[in-house]
C-alpha cells in the first residue's frame, strides 16, 4: 500500500473512530424540518439500517458510536480501492 495512502487511512480512522464522538448531537436539518412539519412522526423505513442513529446495535455505550465510525471508514475505504482497481484496470 502506498504510504500516503496509509496516511490518509490513519486519519479516517482516528477522525472516524475518535473524533466523531464530538459530534453534535442536535438533529441535522432535514429531520428538524421533518419534526417541525410534523413529518417525522409519518416517516417510514424501507430498508433497516446496519448502523442505525451510528450506533453498533446491543452495544449502550461511547464505544458503539467509535466503532460504527471504524466500520464506516472500512466501508468507504474498500469500496474506493475496488472503484480504482476497476477504473485502473480499463485504463
Amino acid at each position: 500500500m502506498n504510504k500516503s495512502i496509509r496516511n490518509w487511512l490513519i486519519i479516517s480512522l482516528i477522525i472516524g473512530g475518535f473524533l466523531s464522538l464530538f459530534a453534535s448531537s442536535h438533529p441535522d436539518g432535514f429531520e428538524t424540518a421533518g419534526e417541525s412539519v410534523g413529518f417525522i412522526e409519518h416517516a417510514a423505513s424501507y430498508i433497516s439500517s446496519p448502523l442505525p442513529d451510528y450506533s453498533v446495535p446491543g452495544l449502550d455505550s461511547w464505544i458503539s458510536g467509535s466503532i460504527a465510525g471504524l466500520i464506516g471508514v472500512g466501508i468507504t475505504f474498500l469500496l474506493f480501492l475496488v472503484l480504482g482497481k476497476v477504473i485502473v484496470r480499463r485504463k
